[in-house]
């Protein structure tokens, strides 16, 4: 779309790829540069903070509190480089238009763009949903001013965050540990976590028995000859099911007036049916129809992503942000349901294409989005485009990430606009007499799909693995009331109750969703924190709470509960959206949150307390630091108290009578004399400290696993867990364990034989012994001074003299291993055009330009980091400078000659003072 005769404009948008694809869409006279995201922000810490500032009381906060909560923003030391080039290029311009995303953030980047660089010519604000030319070239034409109610409420959102991080985090570190934080949707989501943990640590399983009956009929008619039906109830009474059982007991619920079969019954009901004749006593048929799902949002992209395709949050957003900026997909981070009529066409006249006619109801579908305090009103996640690409059109053009992503949307939002899947549903219940005059009640339900709709295209997953496919069909033979049936075979069936299934990211997200907490562009970044933070640890799918956690939600549930309520929390959401809406004023907001107000707009729970200054700091004194660190499991068969410390060094099983002493958390947690204490191996899931499991901890003391007594010398042998990990120990002997062993695994003769190392191989022929070892850098042997490695662990134990000593005769080539190629080549740095690549280090992957080296985070992967967070993260690294080097120690200098020796006492006293 060319521009006006002479007239240059600059397009600002985030990342230089999206900069690319848009600048393939306008013609000449326009220039499109990236900002890189925020260009500036609050200070992260003190160095931060410019000069002129620093003696302010509030400068630590980065806000100015008293004052209207005016924000201090710095612009960030990796930006500078780019600011400055935007800045030049902004004097050079006719118009500048800034295509920052449609949402909240996207315009607060879009206003901190303006409030930097400070333009003298017209700034105008152009926002699009997906980046197609058509889309460009309408928005270029159609621009509007920068929405202040939206960057006001994204500033509120960015304060709130700040002042409650700020306030809280230094609490934890007095109470609990040092270098903690909070956060306002974090410590939410994590308590979300750990109270699902207690549940499963409270859970008390239960056994439970049916008999499931194999059945066949004479005359089956079109449906199979034989199907199986399950004991549902005898004499009239229900048999129990997992749901009649108290989870925290084991027990039938009270009131429950079920029959609980155990083996025995079971086995015994199932002998007395025997030979006798069933018979169907009930046939009900009903129609079965499902509906499409809806097509997708933030959230549900998410999970299904993290079901069918086991993606993370994190790996699912960038994925997604990358078919968005290359014009695949329409922007990824909404909560609206909604598809736009061109898109609606579109997906109608592909099914008709590929499914044809009858697969298209006869109006297009509308979908309501379910999403508490549902915002940013554009389109649900789909297809870029007015005539969708299918899979095979884009699969050579999308790396196999984004092709498994871009199908998933695809297919999603096809299937929400095709037919409905319909069918017919059928429950039969059937009865046989037992030789002991027993009424026993069978139940077999089937499912038969006669038009199977969207289900062609799309079918949704379930958190629950063992869930049956919607798409499944469970025919059952034509049957009829009074028709009789022959048992083949009863057998007995055992089960056992369950507890509550951990979260995944994906049912975390799904939470947090229905809670109203968060929106859609926090969800991956929420994920990511609360692990990188160290209070959940991903063992799978599944996210597992440590004990950390457990402490810190346990300190704010008892002094601060309304800071981590979810309909507290979900409030503020509703605040915020009122800001953004122009209904409500940011600063009486912030005000009444921080300092309290009874007639204030903010939570009047917090504004009655005084406002959160006040609570954190008037409470203090009432938090029991020792307490808040020890979590409770259970009294032994001793009647000793069982807890989990959270020490200094980690958490620890500590085990005393009431009232006998014990050291205070963090004092003697190797063991001694303040009651028994274990330490808890790393890994080891919270609700795994079962009874037994304790109990093994302590085998020994210390947590230390006595495998038995050494035959040779009559010492025991004892497993013992250190700071480089789990060893074997006998006497005055250690040794570590093997890369291919488990402490828990290991078994007395594999002990035994780590114990038998150096294993002297025998003596070389010039008198020197040769032992083979395992060393830091895996098995070796020796002679001397000389050493070669060996290729297997277990060649220590194997290898002969002889195979030892041509080992040792080999040239000592230092053959060094040849430079691994890189795990990824991503192209020129958008900073500094040097080529960037991801390589395989000491300390896992990096991403380096040759001259800086930085380390993937913890949940990047080399496949999915994108070539805008390595060239933020290298910015990042120049920006703090190289390392400070350590001071070399002095060297002492040789005395010139024979000096009378000085007295020995003041020369310790000298350098015990100096070290004081």
């Amino acid at each position: 779309m060319p521009s006006n005769a002479g007239t240059t404009r600059l397009v600002i948008v985030e990342s230089p790829a999206k900069a690319k694809t848009i600048s393939g869409y306008l013609g000449p006279g326009y220039v499109v540069e990236a900002s890189f995201g925020h260009v500036r922000d609050l200070p992260r810490n003190a160095a931060d903070v410019p000069a002129k500032y620093k003696g302010e009381p509030w400068a630590r906060l980065g806000v100015d509190v008293d004052n209207g909560f005016h924000a201090l923003y710095v612009v960030s030391a990796d930006r500078k480089q780019q600011i400055s080039k935007l800045t030049k290029l902004a004097k050079e311009v006719d118009e500048i238009f800034l295509a920052t995303d449609e949402d909240r953030e996207g315009e607060a980047i879009a206003w901190h763009l303006v409030e930097t660089l400070k333009p003298k010519v017209p700034v105008k604000r152009m926002v699009f949903h997906e980046i197609t030319k058509p889309a460009i070239q309408a928005a270029v034409a159609n621009p509007r001013e920068i929405d202040r109610d939206l960057v006001d409420a994204q500033e509120a959102r960015r304060i709130l965050d700040r002042l409650y991080g700020y306030e809280v985090s230094p609490v934890l570190w007095k109470k609990v540990m040092p270098k903690l934080s909070a956060g306002r949707v974090q410590s939410v989501a994590t308590r979300i976590v750990v109270e699902r943990e207690r549940q499963r640590m409270a859970f008390r399983t239960a056994e439970y028995w049916d008999i499931l009956a194999s059945l066949t009929v004479a005359n089956p008619g079109d449906g199979p000859r034989a199907f199986n039906a399950t004991l549902i109830a005898l004499n009239g009474d229900r048999i129990a099911t997992g749901k009649d059982f108290e989870p925290t007991t084991g027990r039938v619920k009270a009131g429950a007036g079920v029959v609980h079969l155990d083996e025995g019954g079971a086995r015994g009901l199932a002998a007395r049916l025997e030979g006798r004749p069933f018979t169907v006593t009930r046939v009900e048929e009903k129609p079965y129809r499902r509906r499409p799902y809806a097509p997708f949002i933030t959230s549900t992209l998410q999970q299904e992503a993290a079901r069918k395709l086991r993606f993370s949050s994190q790996q699912t957003m960038r994925t997604a942000q990358r078919l968005y900026e290359n014009g695949y997909i329409t922007y990824m981070r909404t909560d609206s349901v909604n598809l736009s009529e061109t898109a609606i066409a579109a997906a109608r006249r592909q099914i008709v294409e590929l499914y044809g006619e009858r697969s298209v109801p006869p109006e297009p579908r509308r979908y309501t989005g379910k999403v508490k305090n549902a915002q940013e009103a554009h389109e649900a996640i789909r297809p870029a485009g007015d005539n969708f690409r299918t899979p095979g059109e884009v699969a050579k053009e999308l790396s196999a990430e984004e092709f498994k992503l871009y199908e998933l949307i695809w297919r999603r939002t096809i299937a929400s606009q095709m037919t409905d899947a319909v069918g017919s549903s059928v429950s039969v219940r059937i009865r046989a007499l037992s030789s002991a005059q027993e009424e026993a009640d069978f139940g077999a339900t089937g499912k038969t799909i006669t038009d199977p709709g969207f289900l062609r295209a799309y079918v949704e997953s379930s958190d629950d693995e063992n869930a049956e496919a919607e798409d499944a069909e469970r025919r059952l033979p034509t049957l009829v009331k009074d028709q009789p049936l022959t048992a083949e075979e009863l057998a007995a069936q055992g089960h056992h109750t369950q507890p509550p299934a951990r979260y995944t990211e994906a049912s975390l997200v799904k939470a947090l969703e229905e809670l109203g907490i968060g929106r859609p562009s926090t969800y991956a970044s929420i994920m990511q924190t609360i692990q990188d933070r160290g209070y959940v640890v991903k063992r799978g799918q599944a996210m597992i709470p440590s004990f950390l956690a457990f402490a810190v939600i346990g300190l704010l549930e008892r002094h601060y509960p309304r800071l981590i309520d979810y309909d507290f929390t979900a409030s503020m959401e509703n605040e915020l959206d009122e800001i953004a809406g122009g209904d409500h004023a940011a600063v009486d907001f912030l005000t009444s949150f921080y300092f309290g107000s009874a007639n204030g707009t903010g939570d009047q729970a917090i504004a009655h307390a005084g406002g959160l200054k006040k609570l954190v700091t008037e409470n203090l004194s009432d938090i029991d630091a020792r307490s808040v660190n020890s979590i409770p499991l259970f009294t032994d068969e001793e009647g000793r108290e069982v807890v989990v410390r959270v020490g200094r060094y980690g958490p620890y099983l500590q085990r005393a009578l009431p009232g006998e002493p014990t050291a205070p958390t963090g004092e003697g947690e190797e063991g001694g004399a303040h009651g028994d204490r274990a330490p808890i191996p790393e890994g080891l899931a919270p609700d795994e400290l079962t009874p037994e499991k304790v109990h093994e901890l302590f085998l020994g003391g210390g947590g230390e696993r006595k495998l038995g007594d050494d035959p040779a010398t009559g010492e025991p042998i004892v497993l013992k867990s250190g700071r480089f990990g789990p060893y074997v120990a006998s006497g005055e002997r250690k040794s570590s364990l093997l890369r291919s062993q488990s402490p828990d695994t290991l078994t007395f003769d594999e002990a035994l034989k780590l114990l038998s190392l150096p294993r002297l191989v025998g003596v070389a022929p010039d008198g020197a012994e040769v032992f083979a070892n395992n060393g830091r850098y895996g098995p070796y042997v020796k002679r001397g001074d000389e050493f070669r490695s060996l290729d297997s662990e277990e060649k220590m134990f194997t290898v002969t003299l002889d195979e030892a000593l041509a080992l040792l005769a080999a040239p000592k080539t230092r053959q060094r291993r040849a430079a691994a190629p890189p795990l990824r080549e991503m192209g020129a740095d958008p900073l500094t055009e040097k080529p960037l690549v991801i390589k395989d280090g000491r300390f896992g992957p990096y991403v380096t330009d040759g001259e800086t080296n930085a380390s993937l985070r913890r949940g990047q992967t080399p496949e999915a980091l994108t070539i805008e967070e390595a060239s933020e993260m290298l910015a990042e690294k120049r920006a703090k400078g190289p390392a400070p080097k350590k001071k070399a120690a002095a060297k002492k200098a040789a005395p010139a000659k024979k000096a009378t020796p000085a007295k020995k006492t003041p020369a310790k006293k000298a350098t015990t003072a100096k070290k004081k």
